[in-house]
């Protein structure tokens, strides 16, 4: 497989699960201002919106969408990626969270990234961002390990790369002790280890 990536951005979920999973896989960095992948091929050859991740199959199929492709690296590898059965009431609260992180943590982060955004806009988008923090302290106060059956799952890795965004940011996650915790456990994961020391981001 080989997962098309922007250092630190989303699509650092996909690569810590393909870590996490084992795959024999590939990465090739995307400049998506420029529309180029760091062989000079045209990325939206690739993936028609854009953005990162795209993640080009061993069948030869090209993922786009963060929760596409994470759900289809969970379900090929179930007892690796933790993918509950269908119809289970954890495979619900595995899409719970992994849509919660896409359409609700991912997205007010965006004021925060955007070039443009006023200083009434980013600090707006700073209290959105700490009302889904909130949240998310709320759901690890009964001390679980991880979001879903307390197992490490596709959910987490997506929500921690969102999470770890504040330190890029400069908000500080000792506001929420339980998340502070929760995310700097999945931080010395060997697979988010792994993912960061290729994307050449510091821990």
């Amino acid at each position: 497989m080989k997962l098309y990536y922007k250092p630190g951005a989303c699509s650092l979920a996909s690569h810590i699960m393909l870590y996490e999973i084992g795959a024999d896989f590939e990465i090739e960095a995307v400049d998506t201002v420029a529309g180029q992948t760091e062989r000079g091929q045209n990325y939206r050859d690739i993936n028609a919106n854009g953005y990162v991740p795209s993640l080009e199959t061993d069948g030869g199929e090209h993922l786009s969408e963060g929760v596409a492709i994470l759900q289809f690296l969970a379900d090929s590898n179930p007892e690796r990626a933790y993918s509950p059965a269908p119809g289970s009431i954890e495979r619900a609260r595995l899409q719970q969270f992994l849509n919660f992180a896409a359409a609700e943590l991912h997205k007010a982060w965006g004021p925060l990234f955007a070039d443009g955004s006023s200083d009434a806009e980013k600090q707006a988008a700073q209290t959105k961002v700490a009302t889904k923090l909130d949240y998310l302290e709320t759901v690890l106060a009964d001390n679980r390990g991880f979001l879903v059956g307390n197992q490490f799952s596709v959910a987490d890795a997506y929500v921690f790369v969102l999470v770890n965004w504040a330190n890029f940011k400069a908000i500080d996650l000792a506001a929420w002790p339980k998340l502070a915790a929760y995310t700097a456990r999945i931080a010395n994961r060997p697979s988010t280890k792994s993912a960061f020391a290729a994307e050449g981001l510091a821990q």
